[in-house]
């Protein structure tokens, strides 16, 4: 037995090693505060031009661009998670030539808005937030024009039942274009990485601090088509406007929208079959998280007025980004089309 005992306490050590590393690593990344990194140039000059004004207390930054003379359509731009305003920096330009104002916001928790943590994050206060800019910027009589993408779809489904039920301080709807968003539950592949976050009060506030940049290039790049992945300055802009204000810290409570769907489907989904606002529908197919053809199909058959555009079959789920020329030909097109 003794001849044993050293390599008994060599294995012993080894594991009691292995058990401290184990309880110090997230311990570490817990503390660890890494600084974010500097604007690029791009982002830095999308910073600039933009405001902010308060909503309960926090800081909203939004970019207001007067453009066409001679028109007085307003179009507001509503961007998904876990992103900012600048997914439309492709398409902003071409708007203002067609539109007197475009309008685009960083939802509470993300890009250059406030983060505050603790926080309760919620699609219907986002929708508050949307509805208090409009009433800041004096377009509360105004009829608008709402572009959405993926959580921003949500937001604006949450603004459509407040602009149908007659709510106080509702937006006054023209148009909706809704792309490539979870509408429905049950046609809603959330990444892992999501889920877990959503999903996992004990691991969550360990896994916010140990996202990294290459976690976060592989997500990210995941949801992009083979042939329209961003580059990689665009990579770490995205990866910038997140690590902003320590937004990386929030992403777990901003994720519970995804839970907020399933409690709140029959009001959203009802929402959008029901209303008579002009409705359209700009889709890559190629989206892991609303696979083709399953949610077009669902999407067609609840939601028989609008009217779609599947995009080519290599876009995925950022189309604004990655077909901006096909996403603004499919929007012109729903434009002129009422």
């Amino acid at each position: 037995v003794v001849a044993f005992a050293p390599e008994n306490d060599i294995s012993f050590m080894r594991e009691w090693w292995i058990h401290v590393g184990l309880i110090c690593i997230p311990l570490v990344a817990v503390y660890l505060h890494i600084p974010p990194p500097q604007l690029s140039p791009a982002l830095h000059k999308w910073h600039s031009a933009g405001e902010v004004f308060h909503f309960r207390g926090r800081e909203i930054f939004y970019r207001d661009s007067y453009g066409a003379l001679g028109s007085s359509d307003v179009v507001i731009l509503l961007h998904g998670f876990p992103t900012s305003s600048y997914d439309w920096n492709k398409i902003w330009d071409p708007l203002t030539q067609r539109f007197h104002r475009v309008i685009a916001l960083d939802f509470l928790g993300f890009g250059f808005s406030d983060k505050p943590r603790p926080h309760r994050y919620s699609i219907f206060e986002q929708a508050s937030v949307v509805e208090a800019l409009v009433a800041h910027l004096g377009l509360s009589n105004q009829r608008v024009n709402l572009v959405s993408h993926d959580y921003g779809d949500t937001v604006a489904l949450e603004l459509l039942y407040r602009s149908d039920q007659n709510r106080t301080g509702r937006l006054t709807f023209n148009s909706l274009c809704l792309s490539n968003g979870g509408l429905f539950p049950e046609t809603h592949y959330p990444r892992l990485l999501q889920t877990l976050l959503k999903d996992s009060s004990f691991l969550a506030p360990i896994l916010t601090r140990l996202t990294n940049y290459m976690i976060f290039q592989k997500g990210i790049g995941d949801v992009f088509g083979p042939y329209t992945q961003p580059t990689d300055t665009e990579f770490w802009d995205m990866w910038t406007g997140i690590r902003y204000k320590d937004g990386n810290l929030v992403l777990d409570s901003i994720l519970q929208y995804i839970n907020q769907r399933l409690k709140h489907r029959e009001r959203w989904v009802g929402a959008l079959t029901s209303t008579f606002v002009p409705l359209h529908m700009i889709y890559g197919p190629l989206d892991p998280v609303n696979p083709h053809p399953q949610f077009i199909r669902l999407y067609q058959q609840l939601v028989q007025r609008s009217t779609v555009t599947i995009l080519d079959e290599h876009i995925s789920h950022y189309p604004q980004l990655e077909d901006p020329t096909g996403f603004l030909n499919a929007y012109f097109n729903f434009i002129h089309s009422f």
